[in-house]
Parts: structure tokens; C-alpha cells; sequence
């Protein structure tokens, strides 16, 4: 907030008398200029301080968890042999396997079928105004249960060029077990690497496992941490929820 300021003086004047005896006056400064706050409009100064409050305002950010909104995602985990390659999800709810939040304004990568067969991506989302900042899932078949934490981070770093890189940088790197409500288990890891910060959430049903990661560079997660924690804590897969 911009903060007007007006210095005040007073006007000095001095009289000399015609008389030789008396001592020359000392030359006073030249008095400062006053401009009194009456002779500037009330509405030059409403809109000065408008101007001051709107550059001084910080743009709202997807951090305001209170302003974002998302949409719900159904995902079906379809094999590369059944993916149609289309985009939207009206038609997916009946079949999904796994469901996510997608924050409001995010678009939607379509997903090849190459993709799909050989590293299991099965959707994927990002923030337009910066792609790195995104949300994907990947499934694998053939797993009934889940394996050491350890086990498990390095399997999918295996299909996963990215994650062995961040993994190999990695600053921090935490994981744990938590369960739902519902008592299914879930693999949550937090990887802080160089210039990225990755939340990772994996989990087994339908004799699959699920991976959902939600990546973003250090100033993006930063700023957004909030919805980014948000949508990684909404992936569930259907009937724990």
C-alpha cells in the first residue's frame, strides 16, 4: 500500500528597519514548497490508492486451495489391445478401476497406445501454463500384493526414465505404509530431487498394481503444494471409496 506523504513548513517573512543601528536580519532558506492535500481532488487520490492495492496484490495461484476446483477422473486401466486412444472420460465411470482429481483447467495428454504397451501409462494430466507440472498412472497386471517398499520403487523406475533419474538426484526421499479406511494398503513416496519434487502413491487391486504420480519443478511446487498434495491424496481405485 502506496503511502502519501506531504512535508509542512511555514512561510516565514521578515521586515528591516530603516535604522543604521540595526543588525543586518540572517538570510532565512528559501521556504519549501507547500501543496496543500485540499487543491488535489479526494477522487485523484481514491484511484491512486486503488492503483497502489492492485499492483501491491499478489495473483491468486492454484495454492488457494479455497478457490480451486477440480474434476474427477475415471480411469478403466485398459490393456494397450482395448484402449481406443480417445479422449474424455463420460463413458469410463461404469468401467473404472481407479479414480483422481484433476485440478480445473488442466488438459488432458492422450496417451499412445506404444505407451501404453510398453511402460503401462494409462492417463495423464497437465498444467498448460507449465507441462512439467502433471499427474499420471501407470498399471501393471499380475500382482496380487504389494512388495517391499524398496522393491516396489525400484520396479517402476525400471519402465520409467524420469523416476531413475530423480531417484539418482534425489535431495530426500521418504516412504511409508498407510491404510484406508477400507484397510487397503497403500505406498506413499516423497521424492525432493534436484529442480523436481515427485509424490508418488501405489497400490494393488483387481490382481494390478496402480502407480499415481504427481511431478512438479521446485518453483511450481512451491507455489502449488497445497492442490498438488490434494490431488495426490485423491487417488483411490474403485470399491475403497
Amino acid at each position: 500500500m502506496a503511502t502519501i506523504f506531504s512535508s509542512h513548513s511555514s512561510l516565514f517573512s521578515s521586515s528591516a528597519t530603516a535604522s543604521a543601528t540595526t543588525p543586518t536580519p540572517r538570510k532565512l532558506p528559501n521556504p519549501l514548497l507547500h501543496i496543500p492535500l485540499s487543491k488535489q481532488p479526494l477522487t485523484n487520490l481514491t484511484a491512486a490508492v486503488a492503483i497502489a492495492t492492485i499492483l501491491t496484490t499478489a495473483p491468486p495461484s492454484l495454492a488457494d486451495t479455497s478457490t480451486t476446483t477440480y474434476q474427477l477422473y475415471y480411469g478403466t486401466a485398459a490393456s494397450a489391445a482395448n484402449y481406443g486412444g480417445y479422449g474424455g472420460n463420460s463413458s469410463k465411470k461404469d468401467s473404472a478401476e481407479y479414480v483422481y482429481d484433476v485440478p480445473e483447467g488442466w488438459k488432458e495428454r492422450l496417451v499412445s497406445k506404444v505407451e501404453k504397451g510398453t511402460n503401462g501409462t494409462d492417463s495423464e494430466f497437465y498444467n498448460p501454463k507449465k507441462k512439467t507440472e502433471k499427474e499420471y498412472l501407470t498399471f501393471l497386471t499380475g500382482f496380487r500384493q504389494l512388495a517391499p517398499k524398496d522393491a516396489v520403487l525400484n520396479n517402476l523406475a525400471l519402465s520409467d526414465v524420469v523416476l531413475q533419474d530423480l531417484i539418482a538426484s534425489a535431495e530426500g526421499l521418504s516412504s511409508e505404509e498407510v491404510k484406508d479406511d477400507k484397510g487397503q494398503v497403500y505406498y506413499v513416496y516423497e521424492i525432493d530431487g534436484v529442480g523436481t519434487h515427485s509424490l508418488i502413491s501405489v497400490t494393488c487391486a483387481n490382481n494390478k498394481l496402480y502407480a499415481h504420480f504427481v511431478n512438479a519443478p521446485t518453483p511450481e511446487w512451491n507455489r502449488d503444494k497445497d492442490v498438488l498434495r490434494h490431488v495426490h491424496e485423491s487417488f483411490k481405485t474403485v470399491g475403497s471409496f
